[in-house]
C-alpha cells in the first residue's frame, strides 16, 4: 500500500466502523476508495479482478458471461463503497457481490436461453445434511496432479447443481473458511456444510471411472 493511500486512511479512518473486521490493509484500501483515490481503485482491481473472473467462470461456465459479471461487480463495488459497513473483510464483500451477480446472470440466462439450467434446480435441499462420512480423504482438487486430470475435474464441476457448486468452489478453490462462505452466501453455517458435503458427493459421482483415483469426501471440523 502506497504512502498516498496510507495518508488517506489516516484522514478518513474515523469514518470506518470501529468494530469492523477489517485488516489494516483493508482499512487503507477502503479509505482510499471512499476518498476517490485512483490508486486505490487500481489496487482493488489488481487484487480481485482475476479471482472474481475465475469464480464467475466456474459458476457460469462461460467466459463471456464471466466477463460481464466482473464488470458488474466492480461497478457495484465502486458505487456502494460508501455504504459498506466494514463488518466483513473486503474480500468477503467483493465475493458476495460476485456470487449475487452470478445468480442474476444465471436467472437471466434461464429466461433467455432455453437450454440453460436454473439456479434453483431440482434436488437443491438446504436442510442440514448430518449423515457422517467415515472419511478424511483429500478433496477433489487435491487429486489433480496434472492438467488432464484438472480438466476432468473442472468439467465435472460444471455439471453439478449450481447451488452446491458455488459453495464447493468457494471452499476448495478460493480456500474460504466455512464462516466466510456463510457470509458470502448469506446462509447458515449448517447449510454451508450441507452444500459442501453434497457438492463433494456429487462431484465424486461425476468423476467415477474418469480418473485413476476417485477421492472420498467429507468435511473435517478442523478445516
Amino acid at each position: 500500500m502506497s504512502d498516498k493511500v496510507k495518508a488517506v486512511s489516516v484522514d478518513i479512518g474515523l469514518l470506518l466502523n470501529q468494530n469492523s473486521n477489517l485488516s489494516a490493509e483493508d482499512e487503507s484500501l477502503l479509505a482510499g476508495l471512499r476518498a476517490g483515490c485512483e490508486e486505490a481503485y487500481e489496487q482493488l482491481i489488481q487484487r480481485y479482478q482475476a479471482p472474481v473472473y475465475n469464480l464467475a467462470l466456474r459458476l457460469l461456465d462461460d467466459s463471456g458471461d464471466a466477463s460481464d459479471v466482473v464488470q458488474e461487480v466492480f461497478l457495484k463495488v465502486f458505487r456502494g463503497v460508501n455504504q459498506f459497513r466494514a463488518q466483513s473483510a473486503v474480500k468477503t464483500w467483493v465475493y458476495r457481490i460476485a456470487v449475487n451477480e452470478a445468480h442474476n446472470r444465471r436467472r437471466w440466462l434461464f429466461r433467455h436461453r432455453p437450454n440453460s439450467v436454473a439456479l434453483e434446480e431440482a434436488g437443491a435441499d438446504d436442510q442440514p445434511y448430518e449423515r457422517p462420512l467415515e472419511d478424511g480423504g483429500p478433496s477433489p482438487f487435491q487429486v489433480a496432479f496434472n492438467s488432464e486430470r484438472q480438466a476432468l475435474i473442472e468439467q465435472a464441476l460444471a455439471r453439478i447443481n449450481p447451488i452446491f457448486r458455488e459453495a464447493l468452489v468457494l471452499r476448495e478453490i478460493e480456500d474460504c473458511s466455512y464462516e466466510e462462505i456463510a457470509e458470502i452466501l448469506q446462509i447458515s453455517l449448517g447449510t454451508v456444510k450441507s452444500r459442501i458435503l453434497r457438492g463433494r458427493e456429487a462431484l465424486r459421482k461425476q468423476l467415477a471411472g474418469r480418473v485413476e483415483q476417485v477421492p472420498s469426501f467429507g468435511w473435517a471440523a478442523s478445516r
